[in-house]
């Protein structure tokens, strides 16, 4: 096994941007509001871009791989796309997103057939006075659907000034929305349902009636204090949703676990990863905004450089 990178997957969207060419060269379209890094979902499947793999969707190497890739507890001998626990996107918005709210687990299985969404957002870049909308004040329900009623939803959101290096956390049942000059990295339950409730007149779908039966009036922005002065630090612990920090000048010593994989996400800085496959000492670079899948029976690997890096797992 080897450390597994990825052919990004764009998304133009009617609040997208073209700052996203700014870290990538592939970028030709305009209006780039997502780029799926690593996903293996019904709606976008990224496909391997190094190694022996290079070419094949993440699907196909899941179901050759099996628990050597994804490990002991998260393999099933029937694997489908939405069995995949992860999706990790980049999302720049020149223009703000639609507030929204996302199902947990129950409600979307039950109405969907599908996972809920938690979410984390690490902000990577913001223009002056960029904002984020995470959760509501002064609202109850009635308030909330009689604003959806004429359009003064805005009224009623909590907003937060944003800097890079912020992590928010976002979790099912909070209303949210990212405002016009932000660029995050976001990791997300492998799940793509989301409920609008306003769109800026975009005439988009609204889900009002879907919305309402999921949000938390009650639930807050959940912002993560970042310790600048250590290496390491687990920075999101929930069932099925973690997220730690590494801030590394030099090297790091790890081991894989076999009974999960991790992804690794550039947010600064550039390093090597280095690790042995079949007995044979290796090494593969990660750059600015790259993801990399480490197989949950890679073993010993380290790595090195002057790089921070968000790691993903379950």
């Amino acid at each position: 096994m080897y450390p597994l990178k990825f052919r990004n997957i764009y998304y133009e969207k009617p609040w997208g941007s073209n700052k996203l060419s700014e870290y990538r060269s592939d970028i030709v379209k305009e209006n780039i509001g997502e780029s799926w890094e690593i996903a293996c979902h019904d709606k976008g499947m990224t496909e391997v871009s190094n190694g022996k793999f290079e070419g094949e969707a993440l699907i196909s190497v899941i179901n050759k791989m099996k628990k050597m890739l994804l490990g002991d507890k998260i393999f099933k001998d029937k694997f489908f796309n939405k069995d995949f626990p992860l999706l990790i996107k980049l999302i720049s918005a020149g223009e703000n997103l639609s507030v929204q709210v996302h199902p947990n687990n129950q409600y979307a299985q039950l109405k969907e057939n599908d996972n809920g969404k938690i979410e984390a957002w690490y902000i990577l870049s913001v223009d002056d006075g960029a904002e984020i909308i995470v959760g509501t004040h002064g609202c109850t329900k009635e308030r909330f659907k009689e604003s959806c009623s004429c359009e003064k939803v805005e009224c009623y959101m909590n907003r937060i000034h944003v800097k890079p290096g912020e992590i928010y956390l976002i979790e099912p049942g909070l209303l949210h929305s990212i405002g016009k000059g932000v660029i995050l990295l976001e990791i997300q339950q492998n799940s793509d349902i989301t409920y609008r409730v306003y769109d800026y007149n975009r005439g988009r779908q609204l889900h009002i009636s879907d919305a309402l039966k999921v949000i938390d009036f009650d639930s807050k922005a959940k912002a993560i204090n970042i310790n600048k002065n250590i290496s390491f630090q687990k920075c999101v612990t929930r069932e099925g949703f973690n997220i730690d920090i590494y801030d590394i000048d030099g090297e790091m010593c790890e081991t894989s676990d076999k009974e999960k994989f991790y992804i690794y996400t550039c947010v600064e800085g550039e390093g090597i990863i280095e690790y042995e496959d079949d007995g044979i000492k290796c090494e593969e670079k990660l750059s600015s905004l790259e993801s990399v899948l480490i197989p949950a029976y890679l073993g010993n690997y380290t790595l090195k450089g002057k790089i921070k890096l968000i790691k993903s797992y379950v």
